[in-house]
């Protein structure tokens, strides 16, 4: 079985409310050409965007299931309160909806906005309770009431790793908004090429300097994107906090979860030697398949030699990792990650 732990469908445009289109928080043209935010837009060009695109390009290369995420522009972040509330609510009964319709196909997951804190946490419980969602994503920062960019590990979070640990949740930890949060002028694709991984070494860096995997060991936690320079610079954050024990009083030496069973990192890296590094750094018990799906970054067809799993092929070509290990992160790893012992699958091919 294959299963693909990192993707997103878009909404049918007819099925996104008004009021988001009228005060462009987001929308989807009628014709489906263009998503777009504010004065912001991407072109939808790529395969299984739509929900009856998607089962057919799963179809197409025998992916049996998919965990269905978030959309990234719904995080939310600087919305008003009651624009925050209504957009959330739209995208988690949205999800809730594509996991009902197809339960064989798509294990979908739910968002909350941690500066709206007692909606946030009543929002997990709506979504777990119920909506039946065990998959909660977070931003890996968010804007608080002082106009300050915090990471989702620092403590201002930890209501919602309360309660997502009560509900043995998987969560999943994706980058976006840098452009917002570095005065760099916005071109060559920078925030999305670069400083999206910088935001996840920045989240990864304090969640585990804060030793979450273990103080809310019920949890299991996935960093999209493979966790990106937070791996690369592991050997700096090391010898950062041995230099500097000054900063570093009441905090946990990173070295003490790495490799935790409840730290996962997906395969979105794009290339078979930074995959092998990743194997390295934290076991092949930690990966999962991401495709990061139907977006022009995932491993999606249509883009160069890219398609779904080329990563993980190509490593297995060279023999950094073997057949086996690879079936474990398309499969059994992803199950972990779930909290799943099994998917009981009675009829894959709607």
């Amino acid at each position: 079985m294959r299963i693909n732990a990192h993707g997103h469908i878009l909404p049918e445009p007819h099925q996104i409310p008004d009021f988001m289109r009228k005060k462009k928080l987001f929308w989807i043209d009628k014709d489906k050409r263009f998503m777009r935010q504010g004065n912001w837009s991407r072109p939808i060009n790529f395969s299984g965007g739509f929900v009856n695109e998607k089962v057919e390009w799963m179809n197409k290369y025998n992916i049996d299931h998919a965990v269905m995420l978030c959309l990234s522009q719904l995080y939310c972040n600087g919305w008003k309160e009651q624009d925050c509330k209504d957009a959330i609510t739209f995208q988690n009964d949205f999800n809730a909806s594509i996991q009902n319709d197809y339960p064989d196909r798509f294990t979908c997951g739910f968002v909350v906005q941690p500066l709206y804190m007692n909606h946030a946490l009543n929002e997990i419980d709506r979504c777990v309770n119920e909506l039946g969602l065990k998959v909660l994503c977070l931003p890996t920062h968010f804007l608080n009431n002082k106009n300050e960019w915090l990471s989702t590990a620092e403590p201002d979070v930890d209501p919602i790793y309360e309660l997502a640990d009560k509900h043995k949740l998987a969560v999943q930890i994706h980058p976006y908004d840098g452009e917002k949060m570095v005065a760099l002028k916005n071109q060559y694709w920078r925030f999305h090429l670069v400083w999206m991984m910088a935001q996840c070494a920045d989240t990864l860096h304090l969640f585990t300097l804060r030793d979450l995997p273990n103080k809310y060991s019920n949890m299991r936690t996935n960093f999209a994107h493979g966790g990106m320079l937070g791996i690369a610079n592991y050997g700096r954050r090391i010898q950062g906090f041995d230099g500097r024990p000054d900063i570093f009083e009441e905090l946990e030496n990173p070295r003490k979860t790495l490799g935790h069973k409840n730290l996962y990192f997906d395969t979105l890296v794009h290339d078979s030697h930074t995959l092998d590094l990743l194997k390295k750094r934290v076991g092949l018990s930690q990966i999962v398949m991401g495709l990061d799906d139907p977006f022009p970054l995932g491993e999606i067809d249509g883009v160069g030699t890219s398609y779904p799993g080329r990563a993980l092929d190509y490593a297995i070509e060279t023999g950094m990792i073997t057949q086996a290990e690879g079936k474990k992160i398309w499969h059994k790893n992803v199950l972990n990650w779930l909290g799943m012992k099994s998917l009981t699958l009675s009829n894959l091919k709607h």
